[in-house]
Parts: structure tokens; C-alpha cells; sequence
């Protein structure tokens, strides 16, 4: 049997490869990669910013069922909801989801805070502003393409959002009931492989009496409500 030798050039690689790699010891287990964490931003407005004890409580939900690679991520900083939890955020108070659209608000959002996933709840101060469900969604394209924009592979839960029962606005309720009508088609329509877009059903089950505490803001009942819609939607995303 002939012996081949190394040539000095194969001996150097070897020597380099080993530098750069290492010698793996017999019976060693294989390094642990760790993703990054998904970067999740609630979008919205004061239902979801003011102070949106809903996502402390979607924030505690995930952590204790496992889900810790979550990172919930804005511009606007957290407040008191009564424990520690994750806060930063995108509701803007009394915002319109066709101003944000006409103000071109949300790149800047999006550069800053880099969100995989986006969960928002927009429109109620459209329907209060007499804004058209074909004018909301219209601003929802708008959002939906900028998101594309700053990152290809985004995954967007949209809500239908929840009921309204406003003394002052007598046409709100079913300018919500149309809205809510119309998003699932909208969503779908919107919807591909790499950028998917679900929506979470924030309307069914939802009573203005029981789980607000002025026929549009969610009480505490209402955000374990929110919590628990928008776990169900997130969590398979993760």
C-alpha cells in the first residue's frame, strides 16, 4: 500500500482551518445558535397606547408560556399598568390611521424600532372623524406598503376593531360593524407567502357594556379580552 504525504500548502491550511474552526473534543455537543428575538410593534392609537395595559398583559402572557424571544418595540415609552413588562409602542392618541397615511408618519417609526411584526388596531377616530371604510383602508395600503418598504418579510396582524358605543357619535357603531365588514377580504386580498397578513377579531364577543368604560376604550376586562385576541393571532408567527 503507497503512503501519500501532504504537500506544505495543504499541511498550512489544515493549520489554519484548525486555528479558525477548533478542534471539536470527542463527544462535544454542537454550539447553540440563538436567534435574535422577534421584534413585535402594537400600532395604533390611544386604545392602544393609553396606557394599552393590554400588551402588559399579552407581554407577561408570553413570557409565561415560553415565549421570551420577544421583543416589543416603538418610539413611545411604556406606561404603569401595575407589574414590569416590555413597553415600548406605536399608539398615538388620537391618531387617524388616514393621517399617519397622509403624513407619511410611519417610515420613521419603522426605521427606528425594525419590527418583524406589527400588530395593529387603527381606525376608531377615522369612524369618529367620518372617514369611509374605503378611505381607511386606503390608509391601511398605504401603512401595509411602507411596512413592505422597510423590511420585505413583515407579518401584519390587522385587527377588527373593537365595537363602539358613543353617545356622541350615534353613527359610529355601525360605521365600525361596515369597517370590521370588510377587512377579512382586504386582508386576504393582501396576503402572500412572504409577508403574511392575518387579522385578529377583536369585534366578536367584545361588549361595550361589560368591557369598556366609556363605550370605546377598553377596561380592565376589556384588555384580558385584547390580551387573549392578540395572543391567539401572534403566537404562531413566533
Amino acid at each position: 500500500m503507497s503512503t501519500r504525504t501532504r504537500s506544505p500548502l495543504t499541511a498550512v491550511l489544515a493549520l489554519v482551518l484548525t486555528v479558525l474552526v477548533g478542534s471539536p473534543a470527542a463527544g462535544a455537543a454542537p454550539p447553540v445558535l440563538h436567534a435574535e428575538p422577534t421584534r413585535v410593534m402594537a400600532l395604533g392609537d390611544s386604545i392602544t397606547g393609553s396606557p394599552g395595559c393590554w400588551r402588559a398583559l399579552l407581554w407577561r402572557d408570553l413570557q409565561e408560556s415560553g415565549h421570551q424571544d420577544v421583543d416589543f418595540v416603538g418610539t413611545r415609552a411604556p406606561q404603569g399598568c401595575g407589574f414590569p413588562y416590555d413597553g415600548e409602542h406605536e399608539g398615538h392618541g388620537g391618531a387617524l390611521v388616514t393621517e399617519v397615511a397622509r403624513q407619511n408618519a410611519l417610515p420613521g417609526w419603522l426605521a427606528a424600532t425594525g419590527p418583524d411584526v406589527v400588530l395593529m388596531h387603527f381606525g376608531t377616530n377615522d369612524v369618529w372623524s367620518s372617514r369611509s371604510t374605503e378611505e381607511i383602508l386606503g390608509a391601511y395600503d398605504v401603512l401595509l406598503g411602507q411596512m413592505r418598504t422597510a423590511n420585505p418579510e413583515i407579518r401584519l396582524v390587522v385587527a377588527q376593531i373593537l365595537p363602539m358605543d358613543a353617545p356622541n357619535c350615534p353613527e359610529c357603531a355601525q360605521r365600525v360593524v361596515d369597517l370590521n365588514a370588510s377587512v377579512p377580504a382586504w386582508a386576504a386580498d393582501r396576503s402572500t407567502a412572504d409577508s403574511p397578513v392575518l387579522v385578529a377579531d377583536h369585534w366578536t364577543g367584545f361588549d361595550t357594556d361589560l368591557h369598556t368604560y366609556d363605550g370605546v376604550h377598553p377596561n380592565a376586562d376589556g384588555d384580558r379580552r385584547m390580551a387573549d385576541t392578540w395572543y391567539a393571532a401572534l403566537t404562531p408567527l413566533l
